[in-house]
């Protein structure tokens, strides 16, 4: 399968940084419809996004990703130019190189070569491809998932090829998400000088005791799946940048990766009760970035720990540990939903790469589970 070294330096000499696709989508295009797949662009607002099926009937297989990449950063810090695939010491060097056009590569070569082997093979194939996974994802997988469902379009089981391995390709199946939800607090005071407290009233003394008692909970003991929900504070800010004025107001961004063993609304219903209990003055917006999602142990999870297996021998580890993923807007049609892509070392990093090696098995792995799930 020498032809996916070739294609992920196609695509990764498009520099697609969010939400440009810069043409990545075409060429997928091109390589899909000489496999009997039908195209269909889908446009929202900045972010163009791609359906492409074969086949019409039930179970329904789909390969999710983006082709969109984080920007490269300052170019001088690169050993090499992030927009042009480059091989050395038996890697392809380049942004996108493991996150995700690596995968994307991988799946469309196991597929042609899966289709060539079995034409008459059960159901059908798709390609959910989004230029919005690495913004704010909200023109992408989600507006194309709204769409499917407005015509009973249903997909049984997806692959999102993000890359899911850590030491080797392959050791890690990523089976579920964690939840991700924001808070945006402002806790009111009333600004005075520091010398006058009696005039002021200190926004930060008054929220200190709250937010330490947030950050002490144990907000539930997690599953055989899922850690523990964890809450972090990941921005405060309060004052005006003088040493001689009480603050205003203060405020604090954090965030929850939630498992399923609690509900969003449930944490924030929580949260508010506290902050009441502490006699606060205080508004609060809530982001919701999706809930947790899990496939446990089924037609499609059992195929892909097959398909790694006798790709190298060696067993898969689940684990639903990391940040969110594009699965969470699959998952809640019903859809059994895993991630299996490359080793995720370098991703984001300056001098990005994927090994050579890796993108054959990678491709081979994905081969040997359509073969498991469509033969």
């Amino acid at each position: 399968m020498s032809d996916v070294i070739e294609l992920t330096k196609a695509l990764i000499n498009k520099p697609s940084v969010t939400p440009d696709d810069a043409g990545c989508q075409q060429l997928m295009q091109e390589w899909l419809s000489e496999s009997g797949f039908a195209n269909e662009t889908m446009v929202f607002e900045d972010t163009t996004n791609l359906w492409s099926r074969k086949g019409s009937h039930p179970p329904l297989f789909c390969f999710a990703g983006h082709t969109d990449v984080v920007p490269s950063g300052p170019l001088s810090a690169w050993d090499t130019p992030p927009f042009v695939a480059t091989e050395k010491n038996n890697c392809i060097y380049g942004r996108g190189a493991a996150d995700m056009k690596g995968s994307l590569a991988a799946m469309m070569v196991a597929t042609r070569h899966f289709v060539r082997d079995y034409p008459d093979h059960k159901g059908s194939i798709a390609f959910l491809i989004t230029s919005d996974e690495e913004g704010p994802f909200i023109n992408g997988t989600t507006r194309v998932i709204d769409t499917l469902e407005a015509r009973d379009e249903k997909i049984d089981w997806c692959l999102v090829g993000e890359p899911s391995s850590t030491e080797h390709v392959g050791d890690v199946i990523k089976n579920g998400r964690r939840g991700s939800l924001t808070g945006d607090l402002v806790i009111k005071g009333i600004q005075g000088h520091v010398a006058y407290p009696h005039l002021a009233k200190n926004p930060v003394h008054l929220a200190a005791p709250a937010l330490a008692e947030l950050s002490s909970i144990t907000w539930d003991e997690g599953n055989a799946y899922f850690p523990p929900t964890s809450f972090q504070i990941s921005n405060i800010h309060g004052g005006t940048g003088a040493g001689n004025v009480i603050p205003g107001e203060l405020h604090v961004c954090f965030n929850f990766r939630f498992s399923t063993e609690v509900t969003d609304n449930e944490l924030i219903k929580r949260v508010e009760a506290l902050l009441n209990e502490h006699k606060l003055d205080y508004t609060i917006k809530w982001t919701h970035n999706g809930q947790p999602f899990l496939t446990g142990k089924g037609a499609l999870v059992d195929s892909a720990q097959a398909a790694i297996t006798k790709v190298t021998g060696k067993p898969a580890k689940l684990s639903t540990a990391g940040g969110t993923s594009d699965g969470r807007f699959i998952a809640p049609t019903g859809a059994q939903v895993i991630e299996l892509g490359p080793v995720n070392a370098t991703i984001h990093k300056i001098n990005e790469h994927v090994n050579k090696r890796d993108l054959e098995l990678l491709s081979q792995m994905y081969y040997h589970l359509l073969v498991r799930l469509l033969a």
